[in-house]
């Protein structure tokens, strides 16, 4: 988000005492109001107390607060998500999930929450398929097939009870009041509404919230959301059990049930088939991190259902024969681009939900699978996509198993945040609910987005003949690809770090850990680094500042191929200085910037 964005509310402690009645749509935007502005956005925070890094500066300060009042790492997580479930309701909210990966100080392990979204337990490997085919996958998008059980409200709940100092409602406060004075609309806001907001207008609620007074938000306006304020009150004083087993839930599935379409809307949208009973079912999982080692460093990452962890440890123990701090840039690109896609071409073949799919989690992220893969690169030669997958059970010197096919499409939107705070605790937390703007349906009068996360799924097979891990099933986890990141040296935190955008999460990830680990650069400057991601597809995407740089037509002498992407990824980190003071990173220019926030500032 740009520096358009003011926090106004963080301070207004007297907000919090009175009700939270419903105003008008037309009324939700006003024109700016004079009051304290949020600290202008920077991404780079060095200092002592602690550090939160988000996309946003209101979301950094609402997890800052928390700390100053003597918060934890987890508490301060918990604030910022739900802050970001009001001025990024595009990308995560109370209406989606997530994934969790947080370490503990005092005992310096690393443990995983995965908050994943689940289907209905009626869903079946067909859930996307009509008269014998897929259905258009904008049509999936924008429906109740779509919507997955929420898992982020169980995921603030789990981690609170588990690692937490404070009660949900004290840590929903914030966000609270953000959502009843209002948050600062900025051109990215503007421009994320503009790009749904034919799909938004079929929604009555979602226009009503949206598009106030039918309209576009104006930048510089203030936006409220009094429906999602008193959500938050609910969830706070009552628990989430009001969402689970309550009426928070039975509107969520009346939603999903009956799609709330305006009257005369020509779209097509389907009812799902989610019931109160898949709401009751659900729980967050406590999952082992993956685990590699990188350099003498320990690296910590997610575990299936995601395969964010898989991934990121098969690609770096692939790096790890190379001396990337002496390459060319050409060469090292070339490497980083060639781990990346046989990282991808054996995530395709084995990675789904470990409830119903043997993941092999030990052979994929083990030094001997990945010198069974790193054989495959040639200096000298691209590798052609898509490439087939290897056995991490048997692995074989350059083998492979089975047939190549490419890997399946998945949106490029999610939000991420980082926090650490003064005893050394880190939460590195990444939720979505899939597309901008999730699939489109507002629950009325709750003041949230219905995540489409069930899209991750693969709709049918690509090739009949291959075993595909993902497809859907009855309480199944999409596959996805978040990476939240937490790496050790001796137990001690060096740093964490993570990133929205799908697929691109996988490679964002690697390569700002490769920029910084290996290239020597500060984390602020890897972040922000131009980024290219290749997913075992046969062209690598790259963002502009390498599309139009000497270095593509030298990557093109060796066989790659390329297509422009204008932004990949949106990262966030944090990591321990040498002197004992944290260091918050964020974008510089992406998605607006990030904010980087830290309780008491040092030079």
């Amino acid at each position: 988000m740009s520096n358009a964005r003011r926090l106004t509310v963080l301070g207004v402690t007297a907000a919090l005492a009175g009700s939270l009645m419903a105003v008008p749509a037309a009324a939700r935007t006003a024109a700016p109001r004079s009051g304290p502005a949020t600290p202008a956005k920077t991404p780079v925070a060095v200092g002592y107390g602690g550090v939160v890094s988000s996309v946003d500066a209101d979301a950094s300060a609402a997890g800052i607060e928390v700390l100053r009042k003597g918060g934890n790492a987890v508490d301060a997580a918990v604030a910022t998500a739900a802050a970001l479930g009001v001025t990024e309701p595009y990308s995560a909210g109370v209406g989606g999930g997530g994934y969790f990966v947080y370490y503990d100080a005092k005992t310096k392990t690393v443990r995983t929450l995965d908050g994943r979204e689940t289907a209905p337990r009626t869903a079946t490997k067909n859930l996307f398929v009509e008269n014998g085919k897929p259905i258009p996958f904008a049509d999936a998008v924008t429906s109740g097939l779509s919507i997955g059980t929420p898992g982020t409200p169980a995921t603030w709940d789990s981690a609170l009870k588990k690692w937490g100092s404070r009660s949900l409602g004290q840590v929903l406060k914030p966000a609270e009041r953000i959502a009843k004075n209002g948050f600062t609309v900025d051109q990215t806001f503007r421009q994320q509404t503009a790009d749904n907001e034919a799909r938004f207008r079929d929604f009555p609620a979602t226009s009503a919230l949206f598009l106030p007074g039918g309209k576009l938000p104006v930048v510089g306006s203030t936006l409220k959301n009094p429906d999602l304020a008193r959500t938050y009150r609910e969830l706070g004083s009552k628990g989430v059990g009001a969402l689970y087993h309550g009426a928070i839930g039975r509107d969520i599935v009346h939603t999903v049930q009956r799609p709330p379409v305006r009257a005369g809307a020509d779209r097509k949208v389907r009812p799902g088939h989610l019931t109160t009973a898949d709401l009751r079912a659900y729980h967050t999982l406590l999952h082992p991190p993956t685990h590699t080692t990188y350099r003498g460093l320990d690296v910590y990452g997610m575990a299936p259902s995601s395969s964010g962890g898989t991934s990121m440890a098969e690609a770096l123990n692939i790096l790890e024969k190379s001396d990337l701090s002496h390459l060319s840039e050409t060469q090292f690109l070339h490497r980083y681009i060639e781990a990346s896609r046989i990282a991808f071409a054996d995530r395709g073949r084995w990675v789904g939900d470990p409830a119903f799919e043997h993941v092999p989690v030990k052979g994929l992220t083990s030094k001997r699978f990945a010198d069974s893969r790193a054989c495959l690169i040639n200096d000298h030669k691209a590798l052609t996509s898509p490439l087939a997958p290897g056995d991490p059970r048997h692995p074989k010197p350059c083998g492979s198993t089975g047939k190549a096919v490419p890997t399946t499409y998945e949106g490029e939107n999610t939000t991420h945040l980082t926090v650490a705070d003064k005893w050394g605790n880190i939460v590195a937390y990444t939720l979505t609910i899939e597309q901008t703007g999730g699939s489109g349906i507002t629950v009325p009068g709750r003041g949230f987005l219905l995540n489409n996360e069930l899209t991750d799924f693969s709709f049918t097979p690509i090739d009949p003949a291959v075993h595909d891990p993902n497809l859907p099933g009855p309480g199944k986890r999409p596959r996805s690809s978040i990476s939240p990141t937490i790496v050790l040296r001796h137990g001690e935190p060096v740093l964490a770090v993570g990133s929205p955008g799908g697929a691109t999460i996988i490679t964002t990830v690697l390569q700002t850990l490769i920029n910084h680990l290996d290239r020597g650069m500060s984390l602020v400057d890897a972040i922000a680094a131009p980024r290219a991601s290749q997913r075992n597809a046969a062209a690598t995407e790259l963002e502009p500042a390498l599309y139009n740089s000497p270095l593509r037509k030298q990557l093109e002498a060796l066989g790659h191929s390329f297509k422009l992407n204008p932004e990949i990824g949106a990262a966030t980190g944090v990591q321990r200085l040498p002197d004992g003071r944290w260091l918050a990173a964020a974008e510089k220019v992406r998605r607006g910037g990030g904010s980087a926030q830290v309780v008491h500032p040092a030079p």
